[in-house]
C-alpha cells in the first residue's frame, strides 16, 4: 500500500453519528428505518453545528446575529432556529464555510455560474469527500454494480457533476466509468457516440440536451442505440418534463430516471421506476420547503423553496442552504416500497416567466410543448417585456413542413390547454449548447 496513503488512514477521525450509523457495509439509507435516519440527522446536526460555530466564523456571526448557539440545537425540530444562506453570501468569498484549516483543503470545485454573478466555490477536505460522502449508500435506488460500464458523459471541468459521478460510479458502486465528458475540447458528441458504440455500456448517465445531441451523432452515424445493453439512462444538471423524458427514452430504447443534486450540496433526490418524486437522500442531508418570502417552514404537501442542510459535511458545513429551487415534499410511501420521502419540483424561483401577472414553470410550459408530435427536440421560450404573447422559437420533427397554418394550429392547442397565448417562429436549426441549455430567453421590446 502507497505509505502517504496508510499514513492519512491512520489518521482519519471519523464523526461520530457516521460511525454508529453507517458503520455496516449491509445497511443503507435506502432500506434503513425511518426513525433511524432521523435520530442520524439529529445528532449529525448537532455535532455539525457545533463545529460550525466554534471553527468558523461565518456562521458564528450569523448564529450570534439571531442569538442562538449551539446549544439551542437539540433536537431535529430546532433546525429552523439556525439562520438560512443564500447563494450571494457565497460569491466571491471562496472560504466563507471552511471550519478547517486552508492546508487540509484536497479539491475545490466552482459553480457553473448559469444564474449570474460571481462564482460560488465548495471546498472539501479528503475526510468529507470521499469518506464521509461515500458512506450512506443507495443501492436499490442507484442499482450500479460491479460489471456494469458507465459512460460519464457530465462535465469533469470546474463543476462538481462528472467528477462526483467518476466518484460514485467507481469507488461507492465498484463499476467501470468511462469518462467521456460533455462538450469538452476531447469531448465530442461523435467521439462519445464512438466509445459508446465500442464499449457496449449498460450505464449512461448525462443531461437531457445532451441526450439528445448524442442520439443526433449516432443517427449522422447511422448507429442503432437501442440495440445497447443498457439497463437506464440517468438525466441531470437539467430542468427536464416528462414529455422529454420519454423522447429520451425513445430515442434510446431504454427507461431514463432524474437525479437531482447541485454543487453546493451534492445529491438531493434520486428518481425511482415508478417516476413519481425524487427520494430524498436522508442520510446524506435533510431538506425542508421553506416559503420563500419570510423562510417560514411549510408543512408536508405546500410548495415552496428547498433549503438543504449537509449531515456528511464536517469541514465545511452547508447549513441551511437556499437552492432558490421550488417544490414540495411527499411523506406517502412510494409504490417501489422504498420509505424516503419524495420531492416533487416545481421549477427554479430564477426561471419562472412572468407573463400578465402569474408567474409559470418553464417545466411545465416544456412539457405541454413536448406533447406536440410536430414541435422537435430544440426550443427557447423568448419572453418580451410588454408583449401580449409568449413566442416559441423551436425546430419541427423530421418530415414535418413549415407553415404559417401549422404556427397557428400549435399556438391555438398551447393556448387551449394553458390559457396562455402563444406565437409560434419555425427555424432550421437552433443552436447546439455544451453548457447548460436554456430555454428560456430574455428579449427588448
Amino acid at each position: 500500500m502507497n505509505s502517504l496513503f496508510e499514513k492519512r488512514l491512520k489518521r482519519i477521525s471519523k464523526p461520530e453519528p457516521l460511525i454508529k450509523y453507517f458503520s455496516s457495509d449491509t445497511e443503507f439509507p435506502d432500506g434503513m428505518p425511518l426513525e433511524k435516519l432521523e435520530a442520524f440527522q439529529e445528532e449529525s446536526l448537532i455535532e455539525i453545528t457545533k463545529r460550525a460555530y466554534d471553527h468558523c466564523e461565518f456562521y458564528r456571526n450569523k448564529m450570534d446575529q439571531l442569538q442562538v448557539s449551539p446549544e439551542d440545537i437539540q433536537e431535529l425540530k430546532d433546525l429552523n432556529k439556525l439562520p438560512l444562506m443564500t447563494k450571494d453570501e457565497l460569491r466571491g468569498n471562496p472560504w466563507a464555510l471552511l471550519a478547517c484549516d486552508k492546508a487540509d483543503i484536497s479539491l475545490v470545485q466552482v459553480s457553473t455560474g448559469t444564474t449570474g454573478g460571481e462564482e460560488i466555490y465548495m471546498m472539501y477536505t479528503w475526510e468529507d469527500y470521499y469518506l464521509h460522502e461515500l458512506s450512506p449508500g443507495y443501492p436499490k435506488l442507484f442499482p450500479i454494480k460491479k460489471g456494469d460500464i458507465c459512460i460519464n458523459s457530465l462535465p469533469y471541468e470546474m463543476s462538481s457533476a462528472g467528477l462526483a459521478f467518476h466518484k460514485t460510479f467507481l469507488e461507492g458502486c465498484e463499476a467501470t466509468v468511462v469518462p467521456t465528458g460533455k462538450g469538452g475540447a476531447y469531448s465530442t458528441s461523435d467521439k462519445t457516440v464512438r466509445m459508446i458504440r465500442d464499449l457496449q455500456p449498460t450505464i449512461v448517465i448525462t443531461t437531457p440536451s445532451w441526450a439528445i445531441q448524442l442520439a443526433e451523432s449516432a443517427d449522422q452515424m447511422q448507429f442503432d442505440l437501442k440495440s445497447l445493453p443498457l439497463k437506464a439512462v440517468w438525466l441531470t444538471g437539467e430542468g427536464c418534463s416528462p414529455a422529454f423524458r420519454e423522447r429520451i427514452e425513445e430515442l434510446w430504447g431504454t427507461q431514463a430516471h432524474f437525479y437531482y443534486g447541485s454543487l453546493e450540496c451534492g445529491g438531493l433526490g434520486v428518481e425511482c421506476e415508478e417516476h413519481n418524486g425524487y427520494h430524498l437522500p436522508m442520510g446524506h442531508a435533510i431538506i425542508e420547503i421553506v416559503e420563500p418570502d419570510t423562510g417560514d417552514v411549510l408543512e408536508p404537501g405546500e410548495v415552496g423553496e428547498i433549503v438543504v442542510t449537509s449531515t456528511v459535511r464536517y469541514d465545511s458545513p452547508m447549513i441551511r442552504y437556499r437552492t432558490k429551487d421550488l417544490g414540495y415534499i411527499d411523506p406517502d410511501v412510494c409504490d417501489c416500497g422504498c420509505e424516503l420521502p419524495r420531492l416533487h419540483l416545481r421549477g427554479r424561483l430564477v426561471d419562472q416567466i412572468d407573463f400578465q401577472g402569474e408567474s409559470y414553470s418553464p417545466i411545465y410550459l416544456e412539457e405541454m410543448l413536448m406533447r406536440l408530435p410536430e414541435v422537435g427536440n430544440w426550443f427557447e421560450f423568448v419572453v418580451r417585456p410588454q408583449a401580449d404573447v409568449i413566442k416559441i422559437r423551436c425546430e419541427l420533427n423530421d418530415g414535418v413542413e413549415a407553415s404559417e397554418s401549422l404556427k397557428e394550429a400549435l399556438a391555438s392547442k398551447l393556448e387551449f390547454d394553458l390559457g396562455i397565448p402563444f406565437q409560434f417562429e419555425f427555424v432550421d436549426q437552433m443552436p447546439r449548447s455544451t453548457g447548460k441549455t436554456v430555454r428560456v430567453v430574455h428579449e427588448e421590446d
